[in-house]
């Protein structure tokens, strides 16, 4: 009998604990990509078997959260849980005022445009003498 590798036994116990977690009702990683632009930024998500309504974008004390829930049942009752895809603090030289979000086919996709701190800020500070 051959003996399998070190890098076949790994993969074989990934493809395993990921068909386990599928059975069991585990959940899929969100496909997430950043496009930069002059004008600004795009985050682009899909969420597979994720419907286009139950997808969440909020703005709070300037951070971006983008979520979905789970319903589990719980002594008898259905609780929804929130799933976060994406939890970061919205960075200075964005827009946050202009901040939004479209559907392009089934990707999720968040407009950043950015401000006019984007080029940096510079001013020549006087010092003062006591």
């Amino acid at each position: 009998m051959k003996k399998k590798s070190n890098n076949n036994q790994s993969l074989d116990l990934i493809t395993t604990v990921d068909v386990l977690n599928t059975l069991s009702g585990g959940i899929t990683e969100p496909q997430q990509n950043i496009i930069e632009s002059e004008y600004g930024r795009e985050l682009h998500f899909r969420v597979a078997g994720i419907g286009k309504h139950a997808m969440n974008v909020e703005i709070h004390n300037n951070h971006l959260t983008i979520y979905y829930y789970i319903n589990i049942a719980s002594y008898d009752k259905l609780v929804q849980v929130p799933q976060i895809v994406y939890n970061r603090a919205v960075p200075y030289y964005i827009d946050i005022s202009k901040i939004h979000a479209t559907f392009e086919g089934d990707e999720l996709v968040v407009h950043m445009p950015f401000n006019k701190l984007s080029n940096g800020y510079h001013r020549k500070v006087r010092i003062n003498e006591n």
